[in-house]
């Protein structure tokens, strides 16, 4: 005698056919629905009307251009006070504070038994820009500018003199922005800054001479 619950693979097969055939039959009339209304359509025309009123994301470089952040890590430039002097005293710690090792200081002793800067040169290409140089200098002597538009053809213009990085100064660091450089973004501070004098090398020398 057959069991009653035991269902024919004839009879299974015409179930899931059934089952299929409503699916299918479902899809069909969805797919019909939306053609008739242009559903679709209307979909692209909402996100297109969206997009037009939305802010543009790019801007028409180099005509129009992204204003920088206070803070921002471009090209170097070494500072001078307030009497135009540079800042630099050549004690190295910027050089060996960068690990890409791609700045190079010079020195010598001046006439009054100091250190003076002769060569101060950076090779732009190597810097990762992290700001140890800057955060490293006890004087406040280099610093990085928001300027960020240099690129050229060759290397040679790349490779920073004690002159550029000045001019960069004059032309970067301009009134307050120089003066407020260091008060905003980086340690030490402007007011943490030492002196020439102030270092213990330079003291037992100028007194030296002195006496």
């Amino acid at each position: 005698m057959e069991d009653i619950n035991t269902v024919s693979p004839v009879q299974h097969s015409a179930d899931r056919n059934a089952e299929d055939y409503g699916s299918y039959t479902a899809v069909t009339l969805r797919e019909i629905t939306r053609a008739l209304f242009f559903i679709e359509i209307l979909k692209g025309l909402a996100l297109t009307l969206k997009t037009m009123f939305t802010p543009a994301v790019t801007r028409r470089y180099p005509k129009v251009k992204r204003p920088v952040k206070p803070g921002f890590r471009g090209l170097h430039a070494l500072a001078k006070d307030e009497n135009g002097r540079m800042k630099c005293v050549g004690c190295g710690l910027c050089g060996a504070y960068c690990p890409s090792k791609c700045i190079y200081i010079y020195t010598s002793e001046g006439e009054d038994h100091t250190k003076t800067v002769d060569r101060y040169e950076i090779e732009v290409l190597r810097c990762i820009y992290c700001g140890f140089c800057v955060e490293a200098c006890p004087f406040g002597a280099i610093t990085l500018s928001e300027h960020y538009e240099y690129s050229d053809y060759s290397r040679e213009p790349f490779y920073m003199t004690k002159e550029k990085l000045l001019a960069n100064w004059d032309k970067y660091f301009t009134r307050e922005k120089g003066r407020n450089y260091f008060k905003k973004f980086w340690r030490p501070l402007s007011e943490d800054f030492g002196t020439p004098e102030g270092q213990a090398v330079f003291k037992k020398r100028i007194q030296g001479v002195k006496e």
